[in-house]
């Protein structure tokens, strides 16, 4: 994983049989993994979720920014219950 000036850390994951380069801060990614162990999944499959839900999306944002809103409806909807 490399390390961009602003911080952000780039990782090549894997969505629908294409490789890409996602660049999150740290904290992004500790929760996607997080998200992928308590479902039993990969991270690459967490992403390609994430990538088919973004593209469905009236006005669709880019990858690093759907992440990063799913993230944080997924802590919204567990601090809900």
């Amino acid at each position: 994983m490399s390390t961009t000036p602003s911080g952000l850390h780039r990782r090549t994951v894997t969505v629908s049989g294409h490789r890409t380069s996602v660049a999150l801060e740290p904290v992004f990614w500790e929760m996607l993994r997080d998200a992928a162990h308590a479902r039993g999944v990969p991270v690459n499959a967490i992403v390609a979720q994430i990538d088919v839900e973004r593209l469905d999306a009236d006005e669709p944002t880019g990858l690093a920014s759907a992440i990063r809103q799913w993230l944080v409806g997924q802590q919204r909807d567990g601090d809900a219950s």
